[in-house]
């Protein structure tokens, strides 16, 4: 079989490998090699087939809510109201094109990983070494790697010499790791326990090795980060929320037109004119303004953003961080410092120690060979007394040893200090310190046991540990070997560990009381992050590995995933398994991370966040970038997310119950009237007006509560609302109808003309009721919101005494009309406010705890 599956070729016995790959340890032949490469392909990451722009923007128009606005404005041109065309289509066609070039920055992030692959390798050929350009690598080929080459295909080690590869791009952990031959293979199946296989993209740190290719192209490890990024992600919290928003809509509509049509038809109306009504309470019904509303408050939520340090690259990720309540984030880089640092320098008691960290400056600064990020931690902190030394010798280092020595003197008194492995540098010494270098003791087996003991303690909190030692030699030695590394004192450990980040504790603790789950998900093991945890302060609830978390179906992976809390070990593939376990719970997830194994994650997840010095594929495939490495920013945008979400539901909650109450009641006058109760172009009229006094909903304020906790789209909360305050405005609506009737005994033109009247005016005035779910005198509306409404309810009352009222078909009412309107309007307000307080006690919006006392919830709706 050629191209082993990715995930297991490091677990086959080389032997076994060998003969399903059908190659040799001492490469293929020329032939067969070519042969290979028109089965296989290209050792390259490919693009898929790619939608044209124009097909990219007809899939968009499959939403439900765009179609039916679609059908609004089409309705609209044959009704002759063309600023309502124009309107609709130009809102409808802006949110497309928004859709159409974030998919588009995604196929970029994509494409940016076919560069990860160097241009030329060494590899046998016909039983000799040849270049061969990587592109034409095939499963089967044995390549030669070397310091500074770049990994060209997956692989597993035949041969290693001194062997050490950084493997960042798919672990996202800064330290080299060692690979090594295994020809019995290794049990475990997660990429970073693979000692025996390198992967495509990682680079090699240094010593040399014999790889036999198992993988190319797209069935890398990076091939699958690569596809991750050209899958199209399901939907994200706003795309699911309208969609369902949408069907509401539409089936409403549908039931709507049919029962007029029927009721029309049944009282022998004419036909168009009754088909004209039903259409007109059809355009009604539709949100035709929320593309609009949604656009600006989403626009409006970026700028603030920005003068936040934080770039949004796609809109509608604002709405998705105010509504995200797991976030999901990779250790290092976001939760550390992305750098090794020198953390502890301590003697065998325990204590810090300048003594351990001088030994430690002295050893890193004179040594000669290549300095490791160890070393590059230790001469960060260059102690008083140090330019007082120089060099006469060195013992280099090497892998086999794990350990480099140096003979230093000063003041004519020399002494040889070596720093390496804990282990093998306890080995050699015969004593130690207890209280400085003149205070030394025996490292008899009950010292190095506590030596050992504490070796271990170190490496179980987290920390990489080397050991420091030295000994006393004559100031006429000046040569050392290494038959002279023998007899050394013991000084002390040096502790490293790539540092949390200054604040990201505080922040955290800040998004967990802002009712936001975090999960970490990490290459590294265990015992590291579990310490940056503790140092962070976040609990450990919960810990999967990358071991487990293979042996899980989805439906086991569902069950465990809400208790855990810490991933470790992880592959890219698995960190995207978990993002799309907890979307199928329902969760808005958003996923913080730098690297390009973080990149299929960031693509997936509700809202990907990255940071200004990530990896470009990162910052491609993210929705935001964070300008400051603060994780304060997050939290600070999670705020102006739940704004943004509060004023979208604001339009929601009050064109759909507003406007479902004026449509129910024309529908129900058509049934009692001889004539219709509103001419259709009164109809539209209406809509338009009330749509005008909702434009500057995006400007308004949003009340504390709604800025506590997580809120998703809730349909069913929705549906109940409209409703329930609907039906409020419909028993107005038909106390008008017979305040008209039979109190006035309105004519025609005068029953639309005062039901316009009253239905403008409840609908746009009770906007101040339904903008809060508190005390509308304490959460005051923004000054433009005010003041539109105010003036659209003047206009809507001043019309009718107008020249162009009457092109409208509106007479003038009389005043004892307009008296008893002011006072119908003011009761509906009274009793909508009752109701709404009584509706949010009982049907709270999903997350709320119902309680009688309306301030301890937090609304779906805010101020």
């Amino acid at each position: 079989m050629i191209g082993m599956p990715g995930a297991t070729f490091w677990q086959t016995p080389l032997a076994e490998l060998t003969r399903q790959l059908g190659a040799d340890i001492h490469g293929l032949s020329s032939d067969e090699a070519t042969a290979r490469l028109r089965r296989c392909g290209a050792n390259r990451l490919e693009a898929q087939d790619r939608f044209s722009l124009l097909r990219k923007i007809l899939s968009r128009f499959r939403n439900p809510l765009v179609l039916i606005l679609l059908a609004a404005a089409t309705i609209s041109a044959f009704t002759g109201n063309i600023a309502s065309l124009v309107i609709i289509s130009t809102l409808v066609l802006f949110s497309v094109l928004l859709d159409s070039v974030q998919e588009h920055r995604a196929e970029q992030a994509a494409d940016r990983l076919k560069i990860s692959v160097a241009l030329k390798e060494q590899a046998l050929r016909d039983g000799r070494e040849v270049t061969v350009r990587a592109d034409q690598l095939v499963p089967g080929d044995v390549v030669l790697l070397a310091a500074g080459d770049l990994v060209p295909a997956d692989g597993r080690i035949i041969e290693a010499r001194d062997f050490f590869v950084n493997e960042g791009l798919l672990t996202g952990e800064s330290y080299p790791v060692e690979k090594r031959a295994a020809p019995d293979g290794i049990a475990d199946v997660n990429v970073a326990q693979a000692a025996n296989a390198v992967f495509m993209g990682t680079s090699v740190v240094s010593g040399s090795a014999r790889l036999l290719v198992c993988a190319t192209g797209d069935r890398t490890q990076l091939g699958e980060i690569s596809a991750a990024l050209r899958h199209t992600p399901p939907p994200a919290a706003l795309e699911k929320g309208v969609y369902e928003f949408g069907i509401l809509i539409v089936r409403l509509t549908i039931l709507l037109v049919l029962f007029v049509l029927l009721v029309n038809t049944l009282s022998h109306r004419p036909l168009l004119e009754s088909f004209l009504f039903a259409i007109a309470l059809a355009v009604g019904l539709t949100p035709e303004l929320l593309p609009m509303i949604t656009s600006v408050t989403l626009a409006r939520g970026a700028l603030r953003m920005a003068s936040q340090k934080v770039i949004v690259k796609r809109l509608a990720a604002i709405h998705d961080l105010g509504s995200m309540d797991v976030l999901c984030t990779d250790k290092t880089g976001t939760l550390t410092e992305a750098k090794i640092a020198l953390i502890r320098h301590i003697t065998l008691a325990g204590t810090d120690s300048a003594r351990v960290l001088e030994l430690a400056w002295l050893n890193s600064h004179f040594e000669s060979g290549l300095r490791s990020p160890l070393d590059t931690a230790i001469l960060e902190h260059e102690p008083h007394a140090a330019s007082e030394w120089t060099k006469i010798d060195e013992v280099p280092f090497d892998f086999e040893r794990r350990r480099v020595s140096v003979l230093i003197e000063r003041a004519g008194r020399r002494i040889l200090v070596v720093k390496g492995a804990p282990e093998d540098v306890l080995k050699l010494s015969s004593r130690y310190e207890l209280a400085g270098e003149n205070d030394t003791r025996p490292l008899d087996p009950a010292a190095m046991a506590r030596a050992i003991a504490q070796f271990e303690a170190l490496g179980e909190e987290g920390f990489r540990v080397l050991g420091i030692a030295w000994r006393e030699e004559p100031a006429t030695q000046s040569h050392v070997g290494v038959l002279d590394e023998k007899d050394f004192v013991f000084a002390g450990y040096a502790a490293f560990l790539d540092p949390p980040k200054a604040g990201a504790g505080a922040a955290i603790a800040a998004l967990k009381r802002s009712g936001i789950d975090i999960k970490i998900l990490t290459g590294d093991n265990e015992r590291v992050t579990r310490y940056v945890c503790g140092q962070l302060g976040i609990p450990v609830e919960g810990l999967l590995t990358g071991t487990e978390l293979s042996t899980l179906n989805e439906d086991a992976l569902s069950a465990r995933i809400e208790a855990s809390n810490l991933f470790c070990r992880v592959t890219p593939s698995q960190k995207n398994r978990i993002i799309l376990a907890l979307k199928r719970r329902g969760h808005v997830v958003g996923y913080l991370g730098d690297g390009i194994n973080d990149a299929p994650s960031l693509h997936t997840a509700d809202v990907g966040m990255s940071v200004d010095g990530a990896v470009d594929v990162a910052k491609d495939a993210a929705d935001m970038i964070l300008l400051d490495h603060d994780l304060s920013v997050v939290e600070r945008g999670v705020r102006e997310g739940r704004r943004t979400f509060g004023n979208i539901m604001k339009y929601v909650m009050m064109g759909t119950s507003s406007n479902f109450g004026n449509m129910f009641s024309m529908a129900g006058a058509s049934l009692m009237l001889p004539f219709l109760p509103m001419l259709p172009i009164q109809v539209l009229l209406n809509n338009f007006l009330y749509d005008l006094s909702e434009v500057p909903i995006p400007m308004d304020q949003v009340d504390e509560e709604l800025l506590a906790q997580p809120r998703h789209w809730d349909i069913e909360f929705i549906r109940n609302f409209m409703l329930v305050l609907g039906s409020v405005s419909s028993v107005f609506d038909f106390l008008t109808f017979g305040l008209l009737l039979w109190v006035f005994n309105a004519t025609e033109t005068l029953f639309q003309t005062g039901w316009f009247m009253e239905s403008l005016a409840t609908q746009v005035l009770v906007i101040f009721v339904i903008r809060t779910s508190g005390n509308p005198f304490r959460s005051r509306p923004s000054l433009a919101l005010a003041a539109t409404s105010l003036t659209i309810v003047a206009v809507g009352i001043g019309l009718p005494y107008t020249a162009i009222g009457r092109w409208f078909g509106f007479v003038p009412l009389p005043s004892a009309f307009l008296a008893a309107l002011c006072a119908m309007v003011v009761c509906y307000l009274v009793l909508a406010e009752g109701v709404k307080r009584w509706f949010y006690r009982h049907y709270p919006p999903r997350g709320v705890t119902r309680s009688p006392i309306l301030r301890s919830q937090v609304p779906l709706t805010g101020a």
